[in-house]
């Protein structure tokens, strides 16, 4: 299931460690606004506060404008891509975070079958 502009200001908040407060204040809306944007309450948020979000919360904008459903000039399929998300909520690890969340993915990958995950995306045989 692909991510909602809403998990993904939600996950980019809390990897921040910032309250909704904060990240509202950041991005110059109010606390109200952004719980609705959290919630998927507003589906297609204008561009300007798409660009405040990102500013506040280090996400790629194109990203966000993708999962609000705008066109991105270079953009083949219009999907966001899950790398640049994910590199931006986790850019600013520290070794120990970073080795921390290592030990977890190994941990996690090793409760699951393993024809069920690749680095690739695809399956064991590939």
């Amino acid at each position: 299931m692909a991510a909602t502009l809403g998990v993904v200001l939600r996950r980019a908040r809390a990897v921040r460690a910032l309250s909704a407060v904060e990240a509202a204040r950041a991005a110059s809306i109010s606390g109200a606004y952004l719980s609705k944007l959290e919630n998927d309450a507003v589906k297609r948020p204008s561009p300007p506060v798409l660009l405040q979000l990102s500013e506040a919360l280090a996400v790629p904008y194109a990203d966000l404008m993708r999962l609000a459903g705008y066109r991105v000039p270079g953009d083949t399929d219009g999907t966001p891509s899950a790398h640049g998300v994910g590199a931006s909520l986790f850019a600013e690890l520290t070794d120990e975070e970073r080795d921390e969340l290592l030990q977890y993915l190994a941990w996690y990958r090793s409760r699951r079958p393993p024809a069920s995950h690749s680095v690739t995306g695809g399956t064991a045989r590939d």
